[in-house]
């Protein structure tokens, strides 16, 4: 052993989040031991005791000093403080020192990742940087069964695997750190991550995907990780035998509430509408639990606060209720019903914000919601910004389908479309190269 301080990760199965903090240390080649905490109560009880009554995983300590869980770690390794715990902190000899690369690529979801493979075989040498949702929104899945290919379905974290895999074997470097800015004033562009690491590129594909919306309302930071949770997947083994409230109408509600039912007492799923946004085969299946008497639906119906302690975790919620839908906007109608309802677990399940705030101040239309505008049409350069030489794919884009499949299809776009851009910089530095001598002679 080194002198390296003592990490220990808590963990659980089937966790995605645990799953990104034991690749963090692995790519700082920090040493780590770990807790699995699924079937061993005694675990589990040490766990929630040394985490200040957290019944979420994982769980990280330095030095028996509580880091937290993937947020509260990850967020230290955008600061570079968790590289000073750990000892390993670069003494900052080495800021002037950039590194080139033909390509990078922002995220390893499956945008990312099929961007990755399909530079890798154009011989582009792609630099993927992992971002701070390694894997992106399918590590969070359980069961991906519309993935073509695959008849049985697949795991989301086992089909991100494979695709890492895939692209490391076609010579793509998976580097784990946040984009913090693109600098397009100069070429090549000047990439900073988080923890200042400096990189220049001919070429950035932006995959960088989306992260869960929360609601802003009251009990809201004071229960994230304490019995509020934005992954059914990753905590919903936690709260068995509770009675769980989804909050949402999407296909990400419905396949959240659909999963909890492994666990809960009776799963709620609040939507402020009287339609659902999702696609007909999961309404179906939260139809079929319904009929089942595991769920139950309160349409016309929003959470506006959470009630509850961090040492006892979540013990009710007020909710708003109007038929007309949308109840907050309706709280001065003597028609809406607002109410205390009795859960011990909440589900955010409400949508995303696309990560492309690094692409501030590069000339990169966005709309108001912060989604990249790319070219699209027909023909080739369809992820093509209106900077030459930043692309974009995935989540950062599309707001509408939100599917892998097509995920994937961008992500590929994407390669093909920077792959292009590249050879035709190649051709005009060549012709450049060529005309200087004759210059020269004049």
């Amino acid at each position: 052993m080194s002198d390296q301080p003592r990490v220990e990760i808590y963990t659980k199965e089937d966790c995605p989040y645990c799953e990104k903090a034991k690749d963090l240390f692995d790519a700082k080649e920090i040493e780590y031991e770990t807790y699995n905490v699924t079937g061993d109560d005694d675990r589990f009880e040490e766990m929630v005791e040394r985490a200040n009554g957290r019944k979420t995983a994982p769980e990280v300590f330095i030095d028996d000093e509580l880091i937290g869980g993937w947020d509260d770690t990850s967020a230290l390794d955008e600061t570079g403080e968790l590289d000073e715990k750990l000892g390993i902190a670069d003494d900052g000899d080495d800021d002037d020192v950039v590194e080139h690369r033909k390509l990078i690529i922002a995220g390893t979801g499956i945008a990312g990742l099929t961007a990755a493979i399909y530079a890798g075989r154009s011989n582009n040498d792609p630099l993927v940087i992992e971002g701070d949702e390694p894997g992106g929104q399918l590590t969070l899945t359980t069961d991906v069964a519309n993935y073509p290919g695959f008849p049985e379905g697949i795991s989301g974290p086992d089909l991100v695997n494979n695709m890492k895999e895939q692209a490391r074997q076609f010579g793509a470097e998976l580097k784990n750190g946040i984009i913090d800015t693109v600098d397009a004033d100069q070429r090549p562009f000047r990439v900073e991550l988080t923890n200042g690491d400096v990189y220049t590129a001919d070429a950035v594909i932006a995959a960088s995907g989306a992260s869960a919306r929360t609601l802003g309302i009251p009990g809201e930071d004071e229960l994230m990780g304490y019995g509020l949770s934005t992954c059914a997947t990753c905590d919903g083994a936690f709260f068995r035998g509770e009675d769980m409230l989804v909050v949402g109408g999407g296909d990400a509600a419905m396949e959240e509430a659909t999963f909890l039912t492994k666990f809960a007492d009776t799963v709620y799923i609040a939507h402020r509408r009287e339609e659902f946004r999702a696609e007909d085969y999961w309404v179906d299946r939260v139809h079929e639990k319904v009929e089942e008497g595991e769920i139950e639906i309160m349409k016309n119906t929003e959470v506006i606060e959470l009630h509850g302690s961090q040492e006892e975790g979540v013990d009710h919620v007020t909710l708003v209720e109007n038929e007309q839908g949308h109840p907050t906007d309706r709280l001065d109608d003597p028609e809406t019903n607002e109410f205390e309802f009795d859960v011990g677990a909440v589900f955010f399940a409400i949508g995303h914000t696309p990560n492309t705030d690094y692409l501030e101040g590069t000339g990169v239309e966005m709309d108001d919601e912060g989604y990249l505008r790319t070219q699209g049409g027909d023909g080739g350069g369809q992820t093509e910004t209106d900077v030459p030489g930043i692309f974009g794919a995935g989540d950062v884009v599309d707001y509408h389908y939100q599917q892998a499949v097509t995920a994937a299809g961008m992500g590929s776009k994407a390669a093909l479309d920077a792959d292009e851009y590249l050879e035709d910089l190649e051709r005009a530095d060549s012709s450049v190269e060529e005309a200087e001598p004759a210059a020269a002679d004049d």
